[in-house]
């Protein structure tokens, strides 16, 4: 069993409340990103030396041992390869680092496993966790990692199984709104109060501010909004907003319910019907083709995650700024989600993993993750490089901040939600060029679904 729908995230109110601590101490550039002080003066040197007295391997001399850790995302290579440089300087312990990109991963982990040519240590999503959770492809570390650094506890409890923990939380994020400043404001659209409010098969209700905005923002070549087939970015968050879900308790699919064909009804609308988004022709085929309609210029206003700030950071050039997400009848409820590394249960090394693993979990060795602001660290006392990077940016996170504070609805969970991920996105993509009737489509991706999950 497990939270459903609507929730607070715990690891968002603990970060908020350390930054409150020191938030009069703020940049007013960062407007009241109070998370900007995570705690300065005390965390970087307590939180650094309670993690480096941890992973300096007293118990054995582990010098000369070699550990591998895969991952998928380049930005990280750069970090990692700096805050392992300082382990093996502590430990001698080597990390051979394997980068492989996302769209071979998933495939290549489970061949990897069943032949035993798999690493060491590997990241892992909340849809794929309790698959290899439930296999036993996992090492328990709940026993080994007892003591370690105050993590964002809400990702260190989706990498929580039944009581016992699996996965060391490397990072979060959560979503805000870029958008185009100069088209925003030629079109009069207020950012900070965008919401959608559902009536029927090409109609809106009369809060409905978002229609209006993206049509006066589409044209000349431009998109107003990026409603497409983006699970985490766009359709969670509209099903929580309208008092629907995605999964039950019992990780069954529920989205085709009277309020799920209603949410989906919507975002289909403003793709076929009033063509104020991308075509899903386009954007099934490159889920980042609106990142890069924001980047040219031809999309107006971009719902997306943290996880993309740092690519947009470096590569637009044009005045972009960030607001809240979209809001609903039932709120601003969005997704918050995090990253773990895992160990191969099958390691012949456990020892070494094992120190590698309580490395990753301190602010010492995650304080890399966020230099660059490429990564939100989950070790809470990490954070502070992160936060610094995107003040002397001069760039505004503060939406994520509130999202990330703010009811949220929990990303997809469960032994076998992968696989049926897999049968379900093909039949909402489709759904999504309006090639049949939305209550149809959602009725046959779910059943779909649930034959994956096998209740």
């Amino acid at each position: 069993m497990r939270t459903t729908n609507r929730r607070r995230v715990g690891f968002a109110s603990a970060t908020l409340a350390t930054v409150a601590l020191v938030a009069a101490a703020c940049s007013p550039d960062v407007g009241g990103n109070g998370d900007d002080d995570t705690g300065e003066d005390d965390a970087a040197g307590d939180a650094t030396d309670d993690g480096t007295d941890e992973g300096t391997g007293d118990d054995a001399d582990l010098s000369g041992e070699t550990v591998t850790l895969r991952y998928w995302d380049e930005l990280a290579t750069e970090a990692y390869e700096a805050s392992f440089a300082e382990l093996e300087a502590q430990t001698g312990i080597t990390v051979e680092l394997e980068q492989v990109p996302w769209g071979d991963y998933w495939d290549r982990l489970p061949l990897d496993l069943s032949s035993g040519t798999m690493a060491d240590i590997f990241w892992t999503n909340t849809s794929n966790f309790q698959t290899y959770v439930t296999s036993g492809s996992l090492l328990e570390i709940d026993e080994a990692l007892t003591d370690h650094d105050d993590w964002v506890q809400g990702v260190e409890d989706l990498y929580t199984y039944e009581g016992t923990l699996y996965g060391v939380p490397q990072f979060w994020d959560a979503l805000g709104l870029f958008y185009n400043v100069e088209l925003v404001e030629a079109a009069g659209v207020d950012v900070e109060n965008l919401r959608w409010d559902p009536a029927g098969p090409g109609e809106v209700g009369p809060e409905d501010t978002l229609l209006e905005a993206a049509e006066a923002l589409t044209g000349d070549g431009v998109y107003g909004f990026n409603s497409q087939a983006d699970l985490q970015a766009i359709y969670l968050n509209f099903l929580a907003q309208n008092g629907a879900q995605w999964q039950d308790e019992d990780y069954n699919f529920a989205f085709a319910s009277e309020e799920g064909v209603q949410t989906f009804q919507y975002l289909v609308d403003l793709i076929n019907e009033h063509e104020v988004a991308p075509s899903a022709a386009d954007t099934n085929l490159d889920g980042d083709l609106p990142q890069s309609l924001f980047l040219r210029e031809e999309l107006a206003l971009f719902q997306t995650g943290n996880y993309r700030l740092r690519n947009i950071a470096d590569n637009a050039e044009f005045e972009w700024a960030l607001a809240p997400i979209v809001e609903g009848p039932e709120g601003r409820i969005g997704v918050v989600n995090g990253i773990s590394a895992v160990a191969n249960a099958d390691t012949e090394n456990e020892e070494a993993v094992i120190e590698v693993l309580r490395w990753l979990g301190t602010a010492e060795g995650q304080a890399p993750l966020g230099d660059q602001g490429s990564f939100f660290p989950a070790v809470l006392d990490a954070q502070q490089a992160y936060l610094e990077y995107w003040e002397e940016q001069g760039v505004d996170i503060q939406a994520f901040l509130d999202a990330a504070e703010g009811e949220s609805t929990p990303p997809p969970a469960g032994p076998n939600v992968q696989a049926a991920n897999n049968e379900i996105t093909p039949l909402l993509q489709d759904m999504f060029l309006g090639n049949d009737d939305v209550a149809t489509m959602l009725e046959r991706a779910q059943d779909a679904g649930n034959a994956e999950i096998g209740n």
